[in-house]
């Protein structure tokens, strides 16, 4: 995993805005309606080439294609692999429900495709074809990036998102999609890219699946799903993993937020180089003293969320600078820390809530700030 020993990187956690016509394809696939593939491709191809270049020009040094081949970070997976269909139902967030008027206020935000009543595990769930994620790992081989990335959704948010009706138990549905996604986190390494697993079911969960239950239940799915992902994560390098936790990528109260100190403990278990951590927005912008707290394991780095993203307000560079100060401080170290979002800026097609000029914008800033942080943390040549 590429760091740096005399500058701050700038990353960021995976999706960016989809065009407006890329994200009808997705929708209209993801519901099973008839799509031109061709169609559907070119329209891959094209976004993922802008987004590329995009990120050139906001000084992005570790990217990604944008997800833009994906229809979201966790329901892309059904057109990879066997057992899903039909429609399940996903329980909504305890604060949502705490707050009906502000649901109200923002039931019209929705995008293309529905992670609410996403397709059920029916059969058994097995990896059934690479072609998808062959195509996508192709359309980044030559992206001049410092390092590129490549995500791939958690075991334990696919379980979470899509129903299991069809298994004897979650831990055996867990089991079965771990062992379908360690064909893709393999291939991803295989072909040279950094592995990002999508994780946001080691927090966002615990306001969600496991509101009406002890936190004890919950870190035990935690703790269940962690050893799940290392299965999968067998033979692969850790330093070429990184992980991507957060606590759901919306607008909203977050008042049933678990903390970070209580689930590090059970996180610093993955099998991994380096976290990405939400740590820019309202409620979790304090939980940079945990790492002081939680001292991060020796092997890890910490991708340290410092770009809200869900929020049209552009950082300013003195604030992104400021917080990558404070966080180096309690990690101990300003090499082990790289600048980047909070969360995807498009987390299922057509849902972001951020203009795209706007997200541009705020990882130009992004840049700026790193920059910074630089210049007060590291020694002038």
């Amino acid at each position: 995993m590429l760091t740096s020993e005399n500058r701050f990187l700038t990353t960021h956690a995976g999706s960016l805005p989809r065009p407006t016509r890329l994200a009808e394809l997705h929708g209209r696939r993801s519901r099973g309606e008839t799509v031109d593939r061709h169609e559907l491709e070119r329209a891959v191809e094209d976004a993922t080439a802008q987004v590329i270049a995009a990120q050139l020009a906001a000084g992005i040094d570790v990217g990604n294609d944008g997800e833009q081949a994906r229809e979201s970070f966790v329901t892309y997976v059904q057109h990879r692999m066997t057992g899903f269909g039909g429609t399940g139902r996903r329980t909504e967030k305890r604060d949502l429900l705490d707050h009906p008027d502000f649901m109200e206020l923002t039931r019209n935000r929705r995008g293309q495709v529905s992670l609410m009543a996403a397709p059920a595990a029916i059969a058994d769930v097995v990896y059934r074809t690479t072609a998808e994620v062959d195509a996508e790992c192709a359309l980044v081989a030559e992206a001049p990036f410092a390092e590129t990335f490549m995500t791939a959704a958690s075991p334990g948010i696919v379980a979470s998102v899509l129903e299991n009706r069809h298994y004897g138990s979650m831990q055996e549905y867990l089991r079965a999609v771990g062992l379908a996604l360690a064909v893709e986190y393999r291939f991803i390494v295989e072909h040279g890219l950094l592995l990002q697993i999508d994780a946001p079911d080691l927090a966002l969960e615990r306001h969600q699946g496991f509101a009406d239950r002890p936190l004890a239940a919950f870190l035990e799915w935690a703790e269940s799903v962690v050893d799940t992902l290392n299965g999968a994560l067998a033979g692969i390098d850790p330093g070429r993993v990184r992980l991507h936790l957060c606590w759901g990528n919306y607008e909203g109260p977050h008042t049933h937020d678990v903390g970070l100190d209580d689930i590090l403990p059970v996180v610093y278990g993955a099998n991994v180089g380096a976290l990405v951590v939400s740590m820019a927005n309202p409620r979790h912008a304090h939980e940079f003293a945990s790492f002081a707290r939680r001292p991060l394991p020796d092997d890890m780095v910490l991708v340290a969320g410092v770009i809200d993203t869900t929020t049209n307000y552009v950082e300013h560079p003195e604030v992104v600078a400021d917080r990558l100060v404070r966080i180096s401080h309690a990690v101990g170290d300003p090499r082990r820390v790289i600048a980047g979002t909070d969360c995807g800026f498009d987390t299922s097609a057509g849902i972001g809530d951020i203009a795209p000029s706007v997200v541009w914008a705020k990882l130009r800033s992004l840049r700026a700030g790193a920059d910074l942080a630089t210049s007060r943390l590291y020694p002038p040549d």
